[in-house]
């Protein structure tokens, strides 16, 4: 079961592209932050959802809103990844599957791929309350940006 609206979001740690540490408690002091799931760096959803982001960044700086993109890549792929598509957004590590697990989005079978992420996105208010959840199961659906950013307004 994944974390639900209204529940308070499981803090963690993890290494950015750059293996910089990266806290979520740390992030939600400087404004919220949507929390992106997903199966894998360099897939075409993963790619498509992660650009949408990063060409949304104005209207997300307005609410001082970070996004925080999670695969269970290591910060290696990450890295590659994020210099190829021009993401200046943090890109967390869950290698250990640690964080995945805590926020209930492992798909345990995706052809193959065994406990990677299920595309899911989380919007999180500066007090740590999780706001918006979006869990998807077929992995090449994109989260409705649309509610994101309503959720993101009503902050």
């Amino acid at each position: 079961m994944s974390v639900a609206v209204g529940a308070k979001a499981p803090d963690f740690t993890l290494p950015n592209q750059d293996r910089e540490p990266v806290t979520l408690s740390e992030q939600l002091k400087k404004g919220p932050v949507v929390l992106a799931f997903m199966p894998a760096a360099f897939s075409g959803t993963c790619t498509t959802e992660m650009c949408t982001f990063r060409d949304s960044a104005t209207e997300l700086n307005k609410v001082n809103a970070t996004v925080l993109g999670v695969t269970v890549d290591t910060f290696f792929a990450l890295k590659a990844w994020a210099d190829a598509q021009s993401l200046k957004f943090p890109l967390l590590s869950d290698f250990n599957k640690d964080v995945i697990r805590q926020y209930g989005v492992v798909n345990p079978d995706m052809i193959g791929l065994k406990d990677i992420s299920k595309r899911a996105t989380f919007v999180i208010d500066r007090g740590g309350i999780v706001r918006h959840a979006e869990v998807l199961d077929d992995a090449r659906n994109e989260p409705n940006y649309a509610k994101v950013k309503q959720a993101l307004a009503s902050l």
